[in-house]
């Protein structure tokens, strides 16, 4: 007898013993495997955590380390009252402080040739080659040319030049006057002697030209006052000079560029003070950015060594971050260690500046500047030190890719055994199906030789009904 179902034959609830059966051998290891695998989740993420915190304070660290985040300076101007600022000033590192006058300011400019009296042009239509030539423009070192076609215009000149590649800052104008049309050349290379000398190869450019072609002056002039000229000014009285509006190192690894002229009227107060300081903002800005940088990662590591992972990673980490803070460090004077300059751990190990010490980090950036760069950024210094323990958790082949690496391999164990569970209840489930698929035939067979036996006795004359009435 064919048994296509557990029980079919049989009329017992097989599949529910089966299926009973199965369950209380897969239910366990399941929520067993299930546990262990909860169990690796939550430690990759805590690491992650971790990871993540770490990183971002070893980019802090990164900046902190850097002897140039402690030794900016700044420069402070005192504009005059009127008239605008004069002058803007960056300072390098390196550029030592002090209190300077900047007076007399003079921009520099680049020349401007004209057309000349008697040269000046009817219309911009009008030929100012019949034949074609060149002009050749020349400002200082530098130099470039137009060539001309026959017939070109006044108008076709001013395209050529201003379209010409190489043209070194050269702008072509024409002023229409109403009843004239006048060339105007005006050249941006600055410094005294850099006039715009513009020469041709055809007497028929003369008019356009400063030197004629056979020697002499040609129709463009250029004027009194139009003359290139440098940029000057005095510093505590002694006047220096630029060909441009940008004066590097008059003051020593400072850049000063002019932008206005002094007024001529009022020199005397037409003038700006300039202060180089060292910049206490910017190295108060570094340190309260590590000091948040600090306290957040001892937040993350806190949750996670308090978390159902308990992570020893995090308490060692924890433990060798807090201790570290109080990192002797020699050279730097008298400032020996952070609570020097006024750091303070409050009982949750989070860092913050007490502005009520005997020393502040004010104080120490008054009285010793240099040192508060060497406490953090010099040799054996907090940022160093650190850094070193932070490399040992973050590197290629640190503590934290070693977790990881087997924190992977103990999830793909248990895949294996989730993989390999689920071939033996298979195969379990199979040998149950078999087994009580024979049972399930022989008690089929059993109930239908059962009814046969009946069957064949109740058909017998008189045996169900004499029964009857001897009872």
């Amino acid at each position: 007898m064919a048994i296509t179902s557990a029980g079919v034959g049989s009329g017992l609830d097989l599949e529910a013993i089966i299926q009973v059966t199965v369950d209380a051998e897969n239910i366990p290891k399941v929520a067993q495997l299930d546990k262990r695998e909860s169990a690796i989740d939550l430690q990759i993420t805590a690491l992650g955590q971790m990871k993540s915190g770490l990183s971002a304070f070893n980019t802090q660290l990164d900046i902190l380390k850097e002897i140039t985040s402690f030794n900016q300076r700044t420069a402070n101007i005192t504009q005059p009252s009127t008239g605008g600022d004069l002058i803007s000033v960056t300072s390098e590192s390196t550029a030592t402080t002090g209190a300077f006058e900047i007076s007399d300011v003079v921009t520099a400019q680049g020349s401007r040739a004209q057309s000349s009296a008697g040269n000046e042009f009817s219309a911009t239509t009008d030929v100012v080659t019949a034949s074609g030539g060149q002009l050749t423009f020349t400002a200082g070192a530098k130099t470039f040319a137009v060539n001309l076609a026959a017939g070109a215009t006044l108008d076709d000149l001013r395209t050529a030049i201003n379209d010409a590649s190489d043209n070194f800052g050269l702008s072509a104008n024409i002023i229409n006057t109403g009843t004239t049309s006048n060339l105007v050349l005006t050249s941006s290379v600055t410094g005294a002697g850099n006039d715009l000398v513009i020469s041709n190869n055809t007497a028929e450019l003369d008019k356009v030209s400063t030197v004629a072609n056979g020697g002499g002056a040609g129709g463009l002039v250029i004027n009194a006052g139009d003359e290139a000229r440098s940029a000057s000014m005095k510093i505590d009285g002694i006047t220096v000079t630029s060909d441009t509006n940008t004066f590097t190192n008059a003051i020593q690894d400072s850049t000063i560029t002019v932008l206005r002229d002094s007024d001529p009227a009022n020199l005397a107060t037409d003038k700006a003070t300039l202060n180089i300081e060292t910049d206490k903002e910017n190295v108060k800005e570094t340190i309260n950015k590590f000091i948040d940088s600090y306290n957040t990662l001892i937040d993350t590591l806190n949750l996670v060594a308090e978390s159902k992972t308990a992570d020893a990673t995090a308490r060692g980490l924890r433990r060798t971050i807090i201790d570290q803070m109080g990192t002797f460090v020699s050279g730097a004077g008298n400032l020996q260690t952070v609570w020097d300059i006024g750091f303070k751990m409050d009982n949750n190990n989070k860092l913050s500046l007490d502005s009520t010490a005997v020393n502040t980090l004010d104080d120490a950036l008054t009285n010793s500047y240099d040192d508060v760069g060497t406490l953090f950024a010099g040799a054996g210094g907090v940022a160093a030190t650190l850094s070193a323990s932070v490399d040992i958790y973050l590197n290629s082949s640190g503590v934290f890719k070693n977790q990881q690496d087997a924190l992977d391999l103990a999830k793909k164990d248990i895949t294996q055994d989730r993989d390999n569970h689920t071939y033996r209840m298979d195969l379990f489930e199979k040998r149950l199906r078999e087994k009580y698929a024979s049972l399930d035939v022989l008690i089929a067979g059993m109930r239908s030789q059962g009814n046969a036996v009946a069957s064949a006795l109740s058909s017998l004359p008189g045996f169900g009904s004499g029964l009857n009435k001897n009872s």
